[in-house]
């Protein structure tokens, strides 16, 4: 797999590290990924053994199965779970917010709200890359010191902001640009139109909304990787799923949005864009 390499043969010899491990592998580097292995192991594995009967029902098949609070209302009762999941999303997210930060054309835009925001990932990358703007990461009020101990790390602080509130609850901080990284695949239609009629109401005229997922492809046919994500959401939510572009596009064209784009970021991952 590449992970190690070796020195030698025999009992004397010594494995080490290759450059691509150490990068992404090691808890210690800043660039570490494994997070979402870690959370995998510990959480999600078994409940994939309960594939048949979601497919079935169409009901989750995580902890509300066993009779435990849903997901997000256990983590977010126990703080070493929800640094735990928070990890999970930096591992899964950090290669694709680096490209966007890379691909995407900032020039127009001075201010930019992560929405569901976590440890401030996002937002990190994007203002170390575009030092024109200013970020703020929303979140709920427990995340908000975790957001704040990342940001301060990275020596952001004066131009990375934190908010938290409930964005089911309550209006998105107003920004020029609101970005969702792995946010709408979570919830069910109903909750994705709430998320995407609350971004239009927090933009001003030509400002963008943008969605950062494992975007399926329009056929529905190649993008293994978010397709098997949909049924992730399936195990996890029962009604929630991943979506394609041309989802994206109709759902935002329904909330008013004039203009769309995809651009691809790394692997099997993309942004769809929605301008006001």
């Amino acid at each position: 797999m590449r992970f190690l390499d070796r020195e030698g043969d025999g009992p004397s010899a010594k494995y080490f590290n290759t450059p691509a491990a150490a990068l992404y592998l090691d808890s210690t580097q800043p660039r570490y990924v494994g997070g979402i292995l870690v959370m995998l192991n510990a959480r999600l594995f078994k409940f994939w053994n309960d594939l048949p009967d979601a497919l079935r029902t169409g009901r989750p098949q995580n902890e509300i199965k066993h009779g435990q609070k849903g997901m997000f209302e256990e983590l977010y009762d126990e703080l070493p779970r929800l640094e735990q999941f928070l990890g999970a999303m930096t591992g899964l997210s950090r290669i694709n917010f680096e490209a966007f930060a890379e691909k995407f054309d900032f020039s127009r835009f001075k201010t930019l709200c992560d929405v569901g925001g976590a440890t401030g990932l996002l937002c990190v990358e994007v203002a170390k890359a575009h030092p024109h703007l200013r970020c703020t990461s929303f979140d709920l009020p427990p995340v908000e010191p975790i957001a704040r101990k990342h940001i301060a790390a990275a020596g952001l602080s004066d131009r990375v902001a934190t908010a938290s509130g409930d964005f089911f609850k309550d209006p998105l901080p107003k920004a020029d640009m609101i970005t969702m990284g792995m946010i709408l695949h979570d919830w069910n239609l109903e909750k994705k139109m709430h998320l995407i009629r609350a971004a239009y109401d927090a933009l001003p005229s030509g400002g963008a909304l943008v969605a950062i997922e494992a975007l399926i492809d329009d056929a529905r046919r190649e993008n293994v990787f978010g397709l098997l994500m949909s049924l992730n959401m399936l195990i996890e939510f029962g009604d929630a799923f991943d979506y394609s572009g041309a989802d994206f596009r109709k759902w935002c064209g329904e909330a008013g949005f004039q203009r769309f784009e995809v651009i691809h970021l790394a692997g099997p991952s993309s942004a769809a864009i929605a301008y006001k």
